[in-house]
């Protein structure tokens, strides 16, 4: 098993921390035309790495895996859980692949013939119970004391190729949850963007501490897509607020199924304040949001499972799945 990956600092340090072997391919940068004339120093990377490997199988959540489908005997499983409408190019993208393996909210979002969808969500490859133990240690970690209330918060930067004309929360808006959250307990913040006036706000904690931190947090508050699926999927009451809000697919079932999280636009920020201070007065907000979660995960399969299953029987798992989609629920 090897491991290719772009140099984004939080990666690199999970690879080196459990001690696998990896290959980096090299800067991910912010501006555009830098993003696709880095994309062709990615790919020449990528095509030399599976020659020299002689990989038979690759799978992930990038475009550069189906296009070597193309070039090399390599077969590629791409993951993908975002609707095309909201990132079109690597929808586009992907469309070579292999097998495009999508959560069945998504099974209306038509892919071609390769599209196969299951009964999970990305996020519970790592944050299903089976998978996935809290630490009770970072509390002391962050500084607390347990029964500590405390909140996270994640500020994006929008600067990946989809958010192109997206936008989350505003500089004043940010300011106003902080003021807003600081009568109720500990603010954190994980942002993109160095702003300095967060700086005692930042949340110092390793990388592979931030989902037990999400899990034994009052509530998470950013716009940020993942991390809000991510404190929804642990049963931590999870509010987004940017402009994809009610457009994409997992949010909104993960919304209007489960009651997990809370998705606004960004002119809707006095209504989601609105609905945060409601919430702080429930007593038992945690034990009923674990409720919730429960309902989802007892719908859900063990994605990490079926993966092992899915690539280790490749490709007849591929055909086993187009005939018994029924086959998927022994993972849960």
């Amino acid at each position: 098993m090897y491991f290719a990956t772009k140099n984004r600092q939080n990666i690199i340090v999970l690879l080196d921390s459990y001690d696998f072997e990896y290959y980096n391919l090299g800067r991910k940068y912010n501006n555009y035309l830098l993003k696709y004339f880095s994309s062709i120093i990615h790919l020449t990377r990528m095509y030399f790495l599976v020659k020299t490997k002689r990989m038979d199988v690759g799978i992930g959540v990038s475009g550069l895996l189906a296009f070597m489908s193309r070039f090399t005997t390599m077969n590629s499983i791409c993951l993908d859980d975002d609707d095309s409408s909201a990132t079109p190019l690597f929808a586009t993208s992907i469309k070579n692949a292999s097998v495009i393996l999508t959560p069945d909210a998504l099974r209306n979002d038509s892919r071609g013939p390769q599209h196969i969808t299951y009964k999970s969500y990305h996020e519970l490859a790592y944050l299903h119970p089976k998978q996935f133990t809290p630490d009770p240690n970072v509390i002391k970690d962050l500084g607390l004391t347990e029964g500590k209330t405390f909140f996270i918060l994640r500020f994006n930067a929008f600067k990946a190729h989809h958010d192109g004309g997206e936008s989350g929360m505003s500089e004043g808006q940010k300011h106003s949850l902080i003021q807003f959250l600081l009568p109720h307990g500990r603010v954190f913040i994980s942002s993109e963007d160095e702003n300095p006036e967060f700086e005692k706000y930042k949340l110092c904690i390793h990388p592979e501490q931030i989902h037990s931190a999400l899990y034994y947090a009052k509530m998470f508050v950013g716009d940020s897509q993942t991390m809000c699926s991510e404190a929804a999927v642990l049963g931590t009451p999870a509010f987004k607020c940017n402009t994809f809000a009610k457009r994409l697919s997992i949010p909104n079932e993960l919304e209007n199924k489960y009651g997990l999280c809370y998705t606004y636009k960004p002119e809707e920020f006095e209504t989601m304040l609105d609905n945060i201070k409601q919430l702080l007065k429930n007593s038992t907000l945690k034990k009923e949001f674990h409720s919730r979660r429960q309902k989802m995960l007892s719908d859900k399969i063990d994605m990490t499972a079926f993966m092992l299953w899915f690539v280790e029987n490749y490709p007849d798992s591929k055909q086993v799945m187009r005939e018994n989609t029924a086959v998927q629920e022994k993972f849960k």
